[in-house]
């Protein structure tokens, strides 16, 4: 394990969602792209037969240029690849389990724009790779050892296009839909971000009967995420209101998350989104441990709604994937992310934003109230965020002035407030998070905090 921890720290094209950059420009090159194809089929070849990986991508202009520069990788090691066209991220991770691959290849950069492209991996039972094995990926993109093995003749590797993939992947979201149940009657505004979501998360919502207003649902290789999708749900919020829709649902680029908007366009995020299902799976008894599964950066105000409901909120790393990791090791169901990243492991291995848009529909039937009226679960707390860049990243707790400056700030925020100070995976940057029930305070007690760290540190 000390091993294994030392390579996961070793880790410098992968961040927390796989390897991202701007398309063609180091990291992003169909140098690199191949290197990490034949990499991953260099791993997971072992046992006889041949092996297969799924291959799949968003809407981005620059997804061909990897997607052919990554199967050449994979088919220079001798392993198959089954090719799905674009499809949503948990898409490709359910077309993978299904077909019993040995991996899973996404090419995404989620919800940056159309310029920026990424790589990330999934294993043959749909989760995305954990640390340890990325660091090993990238640690033999540049062995002699995956040199060697260039098979030739018959043992090269080919592809295969799976064209009924998109078919696959709306029969399965439609069976995560109670049959009892149907969407007629109810009007949803639906923002595909012009991403990987724009055929399937239509067709899923109008055969179970809903009324459709979409948008974001033409995509050009250039207009991915550009204001739309999950970051920009303004838009879908406003055509809710003019529509007089019941909700709204955006999803982003690679579909793996939803942001929600009530009948009125006020925002429901991935927080009240996890308490209105946290409650009705606790009532039905679907809730096992009675824990919900969050991250540290997970609101105030979904601690306190789950502790009134007798519920637990277990915290992790900032990431959907060490969501996941928690949830397998401590045997829960329910988990996600502020961001629109949700999770339900008894349907899905990964974030899914049309599964979760389901899972919420479901509930509104299920109890027969409006998205407005079930997201008063919860009140969110006031959360202020400030970003200090530093010269140097030292470890705060080997400062005895940077303790001392966050405990005293954590009394004065008292038991309704939280405080969170952490280093930016990707920057020279520390950040500052304070929340509680008093604006002015919470403000007041991050900027104070922020300078002295930063005076600390610079």
């Amino acid at each position: 394990m000390e091993l294994m921890g030392k390579m996961a720290d070793i880790r410098k094209l992968f961040g927390t969602d796989g390897v991202r950059g701007v398309a063609n420009v180091h990291p992003m090159t169909a140098e690199v792209a191949m290197q990490l194809g034949r990499a991953l089929a260099y791993v997971i070849k072992y046992g006889p037969g041949r092996h297969r990986i799924v291959v799949g991508k968003d809407t981005r202009i620059s997804g061909y240029l990897l997607e052919y520069a990554t199967v050449a990788g994979i088919c220079s090691m001798g392993v198959d690849v089954l090719l799905t066209g674009p499809l949503p991220t948990p898409g490709i991770a359910f077309i993978t389990s299904s077909m019993r691959a040995d991996a899973g290849v996404v090419i995404s950069a989620s919800h940056n724009p159309y310029q920026d492209n990424g790589i990330k991996f999934f294993s043959g039972e749909g989760f995305k790779l954990p640390d340890e094995l990325e660091a090993r990926i990238e640690v033999l993109m540049t062995q002699a050892e995956v040199e060697e093995c260039r098979p030739t003749a018959t043992e090269v590797g080919q592809a295969f296009r799976i064209d009924d993939a998109k078919g696959r992947y709306i029969s399965f979201l439609k069976s995560t839909f109670p049959k009892e149940m149907e969407l007629d009657g109810l009007k949803i505004v639906v923002d595909c971000a012009h991403g990987a979501t724009y055929k399937v998360a239509p067709e899923v919502l109008g055969e179970l009967g809903a009324e459709l207003v979409c948008l974001g649902v033409r995509p050009n290789g250039k207009n991915i995420n550009h204001k739309c999708g999950a970051t920009h749900p303004e838009t879908m919020a406003t055509l809710v209101k003019r529509h007089k829709a019941d909700l709204g649902v955006a999803f982003d680029g690679d579909g793996d998350r939803a942001i929600m908007v009530d009948h009125q366009g006020k925002i429901v995020d991935g927080d009240h989104v996890l308490a209105i299902c946290a409650r009705d799976m606790h009532r039905r008894e679907r809730l096992p441990h009675q824990t919900v599964v969050g991250t540290v950066m997970s609101n105030l105000g979904l601690e306190v709604a789950l502790k009134e409901m007798g519920l637990r909120l277990l915290r992790t790393s900032v990431g959907d994937r060490y969501v996941v990791e928690a949830m397998l090791k401590g045997g829960y169901s329910l988990g996600g992310e502020q961001s629109g990243h949700v999770v339900f492991l008894n349907h899905a291995t990964t974030g899914d934003g049309i599964l979760t848009a389901l899972r919420l529909l479901a509930v509104m039937l299920r109890e027969g109230k409006p998205l407005a009226e079930l997201a008063r679960v919860m009140e969110t707390y006031p959360q202020v965020l400030i970003n200090c860049r530093v010269k140097d990243r030292k470890d705060l707790k080997s400062l005895p002035k940077a303790r001392q400056a966050i405990q005293e700030a954590e009394k004065r925020l008292g038991p309704r407030g939280r405080l969170l100070v952490r280093y930016s995976g990707t920057e020279p940057v520390l950040r500052v998070m304070a929340e509680g029930d008093d604006l002015q305070k919470i403000e007041q007690v991050a900027q104070e905090l922020a300078q002295t760290l930063g005076n600390l540190l610079n």
